[in-house]
């Protein structure tokens, strides 16, 4: 007959093992989603300064549109600076004379329109722009000055560098809006969309081909 110790230790060892389970919170759990974005021409050419917007469908953040720069357009060595900019709906945008000459800035764009008389060195003029859209720019006294403004509702939204990619972090998962938009673009609204799917705590690639008007 077994003492009662060893028949402890017999019931333990006949028992089945239980588990215990993780929890997933706190720095175990998954974060936000990323997209990298490379644009290209049909020819393999990368496409610089192509704004890339991505609209989730679960929404995303709220509250204010804010990006990590300016909202300034400079006029600096006969040129808009920098060529295309990025703001929210809402924005007041500066635009600092940085030349020895003057310039003015008009718009025609059916999201702005501007017109900004003539003026010198170390001034600076202002416009609010209210709706999202397209607006160019140009300067009625250089004829070569082209600026583009890019007004966004989204506050996932950047500018594709030299070769032609961009990152764009913070997003919820889930199914997305991806509009790629740049001013020599081939459509009607200067835009190109594709849908995606946006992994959890995971990185997104997705390589996409414009066809842009050649240069002037």
């Amino acid at each position: 007959m077994l003492s009662r110790p060893r028949l402890a230790l017999a019931a333990f060892m006949a028992a089945p093992a239980v588990i215990p389970l993780l929890s997933v919170t706190g720095s175990h759990a998954a974060g936000p989603a990323s997209l990298a974005v490379s644009v290209k021409q049909a020819n393999g050419m990368p496409v610089r300064d192509a704004v890339v917007m991505v609209y989730p469908k679960a929404g995303g953040a709220s509250g204010p549109i804010r990006f990590g720069w300016k909202n300034d357009m400079a006029q600096s060595n006969i040129a808009f600076s920098p060529g295309t900019l990025i703001v929210p709906a809402g924005a007041t945008v500066r635009f600092p004379n940085l030349d020895k000459v003057r310039h003015s800035i008009y718009s025609f764009s059916k999201a702005a329109k501007i017109d900004i008389q003539l003026y010198g060195r170390d001034e600076t003029r202002t416009h609010t722009f209210a709706v999202p859209g397209n607006v160019a720019l140009g300067c009625k006294i250089h004829d070569s000055m082209r600026g583009y403004i890019k007004v966004v509702d989204t506050p996932y939204a950047a500018k594709t560098d030299h070769n032609g990619q961009v990152k764009i972090a913070q997003l919820p998962g889930g199914t997305a809006t991806v509009r790629v938009w740049h001013p020599a673009m081939r459509s009607r609204t200067g835009e190109q969309v594709e849908t995606i799917t946006l992994a959890v705590g995971q990185a997104t690639s997705r390589a996409i081909s414009v066809d842009l008007r050649p240069a002037k």
